[in-house]
């Protein structure tokens, strides 16, 4: 039996890179992305699914559109942001509406600027922003600000999920996007450990309220902070993943915004069993070296999968008829084409609030998987759920106040 096990523990090995952990190949590919040019001409998007994304550097904070420089697009006429012109076209009720397939007639590059009159550009939104909802775990299912159409690839609404965060590495001059992460409180992140395994504080940048990596000109913009201590499970496993999970505390604490929220987390014990879960990323759209990176936040809805069920499907896989599935472990997947893959390590699994439409909690931390979307091949992630006694005892330390991840 310890023969059966330690070759588990190889093939696990071997797979692991096949969704979450990064390799020397991810940083050649993505060696750019999240950092923005800090010249005008960054406002340029590039096809959805591209593996490079600009992206900001960690000590831009991802500032508003007040100072910038924009494009003419005629005779006293300027591609603006769409929430930054007053023209009779524009839907001010408060939802606007934005197709994010790049119209190829458009006189702007960017699909979120418009040709705006100079005389009827705005310093400031013209959209009211609604208060934020007290309490985690809120979803804008509609977005803030806009809603979008043309999304043909599981794009989220900006803002949909403002718990997902994205952890980038520095670099020199360069952020790498290492991993995603969920907001849990004001100033603490939960993440996968083996994202940030032996990894110095000093030199990771966490980024909420990110949408489209390939611009600044949302109606709301990110932010950045640095990190000051990294806290990973004891028990973590790094060749097998186990305990897969890590917490992490800020230098200083994000601000409360519509598209800055924490997550909730269960208690200790919750069961998701058959539940449908969104799973959010910029990961790979596909397994191997077709798969892109995304610029927009995917979403991905799938169903939990009880475990017994999920290691007997894990077992019709090369991991073979003895693997076992770790107590660690929750799964959810399985439907082709509906996963997570490589590069959305760390994000969170939320799943739906019982009698509380639009609110969730999170039920999983991205891990492995064997390879990405195939059918009766679920996704494995780290519970949370059963990590929550750990989560607890670390937050406690740093004198978190429960009533940020408390539903």
């Amino acid at each position: 039996m310890s023969n059966m096990i330690f070759i588990n523990w190889l093939v696990i090995c071997a797979c692991i890179f096949t969704c979450g952990a990064q390799d020397t190949s991810l940083d050649n590919l993505i060696a750019d992305i999240f950092k923005t040019d800090e010249t005008p001409s960054s406002t340029t998007q590039a096809p959805i699914g591209s593996s490079v994304a600009p992206v900001v550097s960690p000590k831009d904070s991802g500032s508003g559109t007040g100072s910038a420089q924009y494009q003419s697009c005629g005779d006293q006429k300027e591609c603006v942001p769409r929430w930054l012109c007053a023209n009779d076209t524009i839907n001010t009720s408060g939802e606007g509406i934005i197709d994010i397939r790049i119209d190829s007639g458009s006189q702007c590059k960017n699909y979120l600027d418009l040709c705006c009159d100079i005389p009827n550009k705005r310093p400031d939104p013209i959209f009211p922003i609604r208060e934020n909802p007290e309490g985690c775990g809120y979803q804008n299912p509609n977005g803030v600000g806009f809603k979008i159409t043309g999304a043909v690839n599981q794009e989220a609404e900006f803002g949909e999920f403002p718990w997902m965060l994205a952890i980038l590495r520095e670099d020199g001059p360069l952020n790498l996007y290492e991993c995603g992460g969920a907001l849990i409180a004001p100033n603490v992140v939960l993440t996968a450990a083996h994202c940030v395994h032996n990894k110095q504080p000093s030199s990771i940048v966490v980024r909420a309220g990110e949408w489209d990596t390939q611009t600044k000109n949302e109606i709301i913009p990110h932010e950045d902070r640095y990190v000051k201590e990294i806290v990973y499970h004891e028990q973590f496993n790094k060749g097998a993943l186990y305990n897969d999970v890590a917490v992490m505390l800020l230098e200083s604490p994000f601000t409360s915004q519509m598209n800055i929220q924490p997550v909730c987390l269960p208690n200790l014990g919750d069961n998701f069993d058959f539940e449908r879960c969104y799973a959010t990323g910029w990961g790979k759209n596909k397994f191997g070296k077709d798969g892109e990176y995304q610029v927009i936040l995917k979403k991905v809805d799938m169903p939990v999968v009880p475990e017994q069920q999920c290691q007997t499907n894990l077992r019709e896989t090369r991991l073979g008829k003895h693997f076992i599935l770790h107590d660690s472990f929750i799964c959810a997947g399985g439907e082709k084409d509906k996963d997570t893959c490589k590069g959305d390590g760390g994000s969170p699994l939320v799943c739906p609030i019982k009698g509380q439409k639009g609110r969730f909690k999170s039920a999983g931390i991205v891990a492995w998987g064997i390879g990405c979307g195939e059918e009766n091949i679920p996704g494995v992630y780290a519970s949370v759920a059963k990590l929550r006694t750990w989560i607890d005892a670390k937050l406690k330390i740093w004198n978190i106040d429960p009533k940020y991840y408390t539903p």
